[in-house]
């Protein structure tokens, strides 16, 4: 009978499956890619939070999106980072707990940030007159708020309840992180509660907000259609361009691990573990270079920090 009490009670994690060996190689391109996602983000949140000409909705959205990336990506960085770069793959109970409260909450908190920037794109389109009057600063703020606590309130229940649950002998995980259904699997009682309440979180999270998504986007691509000018149409749908790179980023990896678990029996174990880590690791790094690219005020704001520091650098020189 497993301990329900759970003293010392912890899982192992698992790297990229057959490449054990290059772990300290593989930790460099992932440390790389972790410090330019931190970099990134927070880059964005100075530029927008330094330029009073950049204190309008979409760019406190964008500012919401940039904090949630910053927390995934902490999320996934202690885990991911022992064992590519200590070969430490043990992991006890309560912080495996604490780990996958704060990746599912961090993911459902991108989920719904991606949501209300479908959100802000439409109001801009369909509405560009009313749009200071409708998303006012306070009212963001409360749609800030209700977003932390949508995410934070629906996952509390799920380390309490994985807490409950006594553990197999083989506690083997299938990714570099805990996760909460890799966890429950490994459980030696019956978890149909948290499978029910695991599926129920998805369906009223992801679910919901993937459908509202495409249905936002419907409705602008209907306002965009009814614009006479090709011109108006093509400046109008530009900017949603940045959104819906952000929303392929973060839901095709995610669809794409769902298939393969459902019906990818013979997939290699590889698949699953580089789907995830694109589904994890991807959206924080890639995000702050879409919107930098496609948004020319932050864009010109970054070059202009650029050449001010090199400009700087001149000055000390010629001292």
């Amino acid at each position: 009978m497993a301990d329900s009490n759970h003293t010392g009670t912890s899982f192992f994690l698992t790297g990229l499956p057959g490449l054990e060996a290059g772990h300290t190689w593989l930790s460099i391109p992932l440390c790389a890619m972790y410090v330019a996602a931190l970099a990134g983000n927070s880059l964005i949140l100075w530029v927008v939070r330094s330029d009073p000409s950049l204190h309008q909705p979409m760019y406190y959205f964008l500012s919401m999106l940039a904090m949630t990336d910053l927390g995934l990506s902490a999320s996934t960085l202690p885990t991911m980072l022992s064992i590519y770069m200590l070969g430490v793959r043990e992991v006890a109970l309560d912080v495996c707990l604490a780990q996958l409260f704060f990746i599912h909450t961090f993911s459902i908190m991108e989920s719904s940030v991606l949501l209300a920037m479908a959100f802000d794109r439409f109001v801009a389109i369909s509405k560009p007159l009313h749009y200071g009057t409708i998303l006012t600063s306070p009212r963001i703020a409360r749609l800030g708020l209700v977003i932390v606590v949508r995410s934070i309130g629906l996952h509390i229940p799920a380390p309490i309840m994985l807490k409950q649950l006594p553990y197999c002998r083989t506690r083997l995980l299938s990714h570099s992180y805990c996760l909460h259904p890799d966890v429950m699997k490994l459980a030696c009682a019956d978890t149909h509660t948290n499978s029910v309440y695991g599926l129920f979180v998805v369906l009223s999270t992801l679910g919901v907000d993937s459908v509202l998504i495409v249905l936002s986007y419907g409705l602008i691509l209907q306002t965009v259609l009814s614009i006479a000018s090709k011109a108006e149409r093509l400046k109008a749908l530009n900017t949603c361009v940045s959104h819906i790179c952000a929303v392929l980023l973060f839901y095709t990896p995610m669809i794409g691990l769902s298939m393969i678990h459902r019906f990818g029996r013979r997939a290699s174990p590889s698949s699953h573990v580089l789907l995830s880590y694109l589904h994890f690791l991807t959206p924080p790094l890639l995000n702050p270079v879409v919107y930098t690219i496609k948004t020319r005020q932050i864009r010109l704001k970054m070059l202009h920090l650029f050449r001010s520091d090199r400009t700087g650098i001149r000055d000390v020189q010629d001292r």
